[in-house]
């Protein structure tokens, strides 16, 4: 199976970091609004000029918009966070399992040690919706 490689626009870490934060606000915010929730949420002291250089690259790649309200520059989110976690589902199913989502599930099993009773209902709860026994 062939992987294409710039099929989607890919984040850095330090991006997807910004995003999870844009995110988890819930709301356009501004600019020092998301500095103090990567300090306080995620334990990051980036200077503003940093967090401006990656909302430029965030813009560059259609994650964000800035816009201007008065004195205030606000951030707002293009793509959901769901969007996101969905095209690194698909590009990581591809690249190390070949495309099998089952694989890929089975491996990220495995790679737990208890699934608490929650999580066994909310799996059982999708396959049941797929009908699967």
């Amino acid at each position: 199976m062939e992987f294409d490689y710039e099929e989607e626009k890919e984040l850095t870490t330090c991006e997807a970091l910004i995003m999870k934060a844009v995110w988890s606000s819930g709301k356009d915010i501004t600019t020092m609004e998301l500095q103090t929730i990567l300090r306080e949420q995620f334990d990051k002291e980036y200077a503003l000029t940093t967090i401006r250089t990656f909302l430029t690259k965030l813009s560059d790649k259609d994650f964000v918009r800035n816009y201007r309200q008065g004195k205030n520059a606000f951030i707002h989110p293009i793509r959901t966070e769901d969007e996101y976690k969905q095209q690194q589902f698909r590009r990581q199913t591809k690249f190390w399992y070949d495309g099998s989502a089952s694989d890929m599930i089975c491996a990220a099993f495995q790679s737990t040690d208890k699934l608490t009773e929650e999580e066994m209902g909310k799996i059982r709860g999708i396959l049941d919706e797929w009908d699967i026994k």
